[in-house]
């Protein structure tokens, strides 16, 4: 007797307790189709740019006209050339995607040791950062070679304060190199700072809306995080791709039809309407004005006259406009009456 009682209380405890809410799933990403003419974005570098180019995939992922490529390698680097070789790599990269766009982004595997000409030098010695600057410039002169436009992405802060640092002064060579070799530099380094300019893990994401944009390691970088430091490259993107993100800002205006006749389409054959001015007979015949549908009553006030004789009309005694007032003199024998 004692097991069904213990059964039933279980069920009892079972059927009163509220049943948990399944977790929301992800929202899946839409895409569409790539046309065989479709652009392509290549993304380069190291594990923040495979962040970016995740954000980038999700941004142009309804757009058939774009495509983007994403060849990063996490613990990769410009000083660490055993381990991996961007500048004797990226040639080989470029002519199997053949891009029309490059992204590189690479620097936050940097801050070690370097080997140059066989002595190991701290990071951003003199020798440091002349070796570091050539292979810089080495990489960003391959993608001009190959005729493709460049996009240098800055850093973004870490949670360590030196680290930051550092990444501060590979920006300064990466915006100046960008720009020598007739690239782009995008800097990114503001999405990613509170307002004393520090390291902020949560603040706005794309949208304006409170989001955790850093891992709580300060160093890698959440999903709302990769969109939004994919937001930053949606505007020079659409400047180059003209197509890319926002369609009707490189087509802004009217656009002429295009299946006219091209002797439709000559300035020196329209027809142009001439000013007319207000005081013509052409308007003053019909009693109204252009467009309108109210005529003057009949017996109203001489307006119609006063505008061909172009005297002003008389002003109504007791009216405001009437200026004419005299003041009657007072009798002579007059005199204040008695307090």
């Amino acid at each position: 007797m004692a097991q069904p009682q213990q059964q039933r209380r279980q069920q009892q405890r079972a059927t009163s307790q509220p049943r948990r809410q399944a977790a929301p799933t992800a929202p899946t990403v839409a895409s569409v189709d790539k046309s065989e003419d479709a652009r392509k974005i290549l993304v380069l570098g190291d594990f923040v740019a495979g962040g970016l180019g995740e954000g980038l995939d999700v941004a142009f992922s309804e757009n058939a006209d774009v495509v983007v490529a994403t060849r990063t390698n996490g613990s990769s680097g410009l000083v660490r050339d055993d381990y991996y070789d961007w500048p004797g790599q990226i040639t080989g990269i470029l002519e199997e995607e053949q891009p029309d766009i490059v992204i590189l982004m690479v620097g936050a595997n940097d801050r070690q040791q370097m080997v140059v000409d066989g002595r190991r030098e701290e990071p951003r010695s003199d020798a440091w950062m002349s070796e570091y600057e050539s292979r810089v410039r080495e990489l960003a002169t391959a993608v001009r070679v190959h005729e493709a436009h460049l996009i240098w992405v800055g850093m973004i802060p870490f949670r360590f304060r030196t680290m930051s640092s550092d990444m501060i002064a590979f920006n300064d060579l990466y915006r100046r190199v960008a720009e020598e070799v007739g690239g782009e530099y995008v800097d990114v380094w503001g999405g990613f700072v509170d307002e004393d300019g520090n390291f902020a893990g949560h603040g706005p994401d794309m949208n304006g809306q409170p989001a955790q944009l850093r891992a709580e390691d300060g160093i890698n970088i959440t999903r709302a995080g990769k969109r939004k430091l994919a937001f930053f490259l949606e505007k020079p993107l659409n400047r180059v791709l003209a197509d890319g993100v926002a369609p009707a800002l490189a087509s802004f205006g009217p656009q002429l039809p295009t299946d006219l006749d091209p002797e439709e389409l000559d300035l020196t054959r329209m027809e142009r309407t001439q000013p007319i001015a207000v005081g013509e007979s052409a308007l003053e015949d019909t009693g109204e004005l252009l467009g309108g549908s109210v005529r003057r009553a009949p017996g109203s006030a001489g307006t119609h006259s006063s505008l061909e004789e172009r005297q002003p009309a008389a002003a109504v005694p007791g009216r405001a406009d009437n200026f004419s007032l005299r003041r009657q003199a007072s009798p002579a024998n007059s005199r204040p009456a008695d307090l």
